[in-house]
C-alpha cells in the first residue's frame, strides 16, 4: 500500500473504507474535499491516482465503497484507460464494493456511452466530475444512498 496516498484521522477502527480514485490535478481535486467531511464519521479514505495504485490499495485494504474516476490513467504519465479497468477489477472482487463512477467531461454522446458501460459493470451511480461545492454535496448524498441501500444503513466495518 502507498502510505502517502492514505488519509486517516479517525483514531479507532474505521467504520467504512472508501477508495477515492482521482485523475484530477491536485490543485483542482474534488477528492481533497471529501476526507475532512467524512473522517470525523469514521470513514477512512484511501486515495489512488493511477489504476496501478488502486490495485495495490485493493490488495492491501478491504474496500467497502469506491469512487472510480473514469479518467484515471493506468500508470503515471500513461494515456491507457485505468478507470474502466479498475471498475472491472472491483466488480470481480470476492465481495464487490458498491461503486460510484465519476465520468469524464466529454460530448453528450460519449458521456452517455460511458454511463451505460459503467452501469453494465454494476456501478451504483454515475455522476459528473464534481467542480463546485454543490457537486461535492451531491456526491456526499450518493454516498449516503449507497450506505442506506447497500448496507441497509449500517456501517460495514461494524457488521
Amino acid at each position: 500500500m502507498i502510505p502517502s496516498r492514505e488519509t486517516t484521522c479517525h483514531p479507532g477502527p474505521s467504520r467504512l473504507n472508501l477508495l477515492l480514485s482521482d485523475a484530477s490535478r491536485p490543485e483542482h481535486s474534488w477528492a481533497d474535499r471529501l476526507p475532512p467531511l467524512l473522517e470525523p464519521l469514521g470513514v477512512r479514505t484511501v486515495r489512488a491516482h493511477t489504476g496501478r495504485e488502486a490495485t495495490e490499495v485493493i490488495r492491501a485494504t478491504p474496500i467497502h465503497m469506491a469512487v472510480v474516476d473514469l479518467a484515471l490513467p493506468l500508470d503515471a504519465g500513461s494515456d491507457e484507460d485505468g478507470g474502466l479497468r479498475l471498475l472491472e477489477l472491483l466488480r470481480r472482487a470476492e465481495s464487490p464494493p458498491p461503486t460510484i463512477v465519476i465520468r469524464r467531461a466529454r460530448t453528450a454522446r460519449e458521456a452517455s456511452r460511458e454511463a451505460m458501460r459503467a452501469l453494465l459493470a454494476d456501478a451504483f451511480a454515475v455522476v459528473d466530475r464534481p467542480s463546485h461545492h454543490r457537486d461535492v454535496e451531491l456526491l456526499l448524498e450518493v454516498l449516503r444512498r449507497v450506505l442506506a441501500r447497500h448496507y441497509r444503513g449500517q456501517w460495514p466495518g461494524s457488521m
